[in-house]
């Protein structure tokens, strides 16, 4: 089997085989965040880079198809033992495949990355949906606002319980704790 050369370093990363299996991309995506801070596959982002959530764009869909982006943390609380992977930063559903995720509905609330133990890795991760309004609720807990409800999120079984299938485009960043002696 020939690896993608989109997909590799998602192997080399192991995004693949901890949080999604093995895909071939179909779709492009770029996400920026501010200050033109274009996310690529292992780039390394200071927290403080990332606190607004960042624009998701998707090149090659048209209008009769949508999209769900999941945003997780697979390192949680490090990344040599990561017993809550993973932890969820964000899902938005109903993307437009003409537009970014700013025209979907938020069904979670982006959640600044902040880790504190070793390296992290960030994932976004993007579905094709069969059709609008794919999403039936909220997969956090009724009035839950910390963040540990966001621990032991499944990418996977979110999908599968979803019908969202295999994931059509991925990127990921690492980050780690910043020190008052890293924003100098």
């Amino acid at each position: 089997m020939a690896i993608s050369r989109a997909v590799e370093p998602l192997i080399v990363g192991s995004v693949i085989g901890d949080v999604m299996d093995y895909f071939t991309p179909s779709i492009k995506m770029t996400v920026v965040y501010a200050n033109n801070k274009l996310v690529s596959n292992g780039h390394e982002f200071f927290p403080s880079a990332v606190s607004s959530k960042p624009r998701v764009e998707i090149h090659g869909g048209d209008l009769r198809s949508f999209f769900t982006l999941v945003m997780t943390d697979p390192d949680v609380p490090g990344p040599s033992d990561p017993f809550l992977r993973e932890h969820l930063h964000w899902i938005v559903t109903d993307i437009p495949g003409t537009t970014d995720a700013t025209f979907g509905r938020e069904v979670v609330s982006y959640e600044i990355p902040r880790p504190n133990i070793g390296i992290h890795r960030f994932v976004f991760v993007l579905f094709r949906q069969d059709r609008r309004q794919c999403l039936v609720a909220n997969p956090l807990p009724p009035s839950s606002s910390s963040s540990s409800a966001r621990d032991y999120f499944s990418t996977r079984d979110f999908a599968t319980l979803n019908g969202l299938r295999l994931p059509v485009a991925a990127v990921y960043f690492n980050a780690q704790r910043e020190t008052a002696a890293r924003r100098r």
